[in-house]
């Protein structure tokens, strides 16, 4: 019976998550292709927190929430449109880093230390996905894709992985303290 209820509280969580990540995709910083947003403070908040599974669990119900055309992504946008569109490939992107964020959290420790590592790596497979998606969407040349996608979004992307490690783990020492997250 506990199992069962490990598991519906993890499932809970991961809707609460969710949630977090459409509000935070609504803080935005235009730049002319890609904008800087808080989906990917989100998505390294979710998964320093919730870990690999449930991260990447949250990420897919985020992206399938936009997909049926909830405005839920960056300035209240949603549709089908918005994945196959330029920025797209960074959205989807969220799934597999938010994966490997908690994976490589659980398999070492749940600490700031480790927790700023896994989303420094997390920012760069964003960006390396998100900018080939970029490429081919927008017919850019691969120069252009990395100007507009990948370089502009460096420090800022340093800057909100170092914060989603540090808050995702006080966050998760006090959630497991108070016995709302399986270990």
């Amino acid at each position: 019976m506990e199992q069962s209820n490990d598991r519906l509280r993890m499932m809970i969580l991961t809707a609460l998550f969710t949630a977090i990540i459409c509000i935070l995709a609504q803080v935005t910083i235009p730049l002319p292709l890609v904008p800087i947003t808080g989906q990917t403070l989100a998505i390294g908040l979710v998964a320093t927190i919730l870990g690999s599974t449930y991260g990447a669990l949250a990420s897919l119900l985020y992206l399938i929430i936009g997909a049926v055309g909830l405005p839920v992504f960056s300035s209240f946008s949603g549709g089908l449109g918005v994945l196959i569109g330029p920025t797209g490939g960074f959205i989807v992107a969220f799934i597999p880093t938010a994966f490997f964020i908690g994976y490589y959290l659980e398999k070492t420790s749940f600490t700031v230390f480790n927790a700023i590592i896994a989303n420094i790596i997390g920012m760069f497979i964003t960006l390396f996905i998100g900018t080939a998606w970029l490429k081919f969407a927008a017919d850019l040349s691969w120069k252009a894709a990395f100007l507009g996608g990948f370089t502009p979004f460096i420090v800022v992307g340093i800057i909100k992985a170092v914060l989603a490690a540090w808050f995702g783990i006080v966050v998760r020492n006090r959630l497991h303290t108070a016995k709302l997250i399986v270990a």
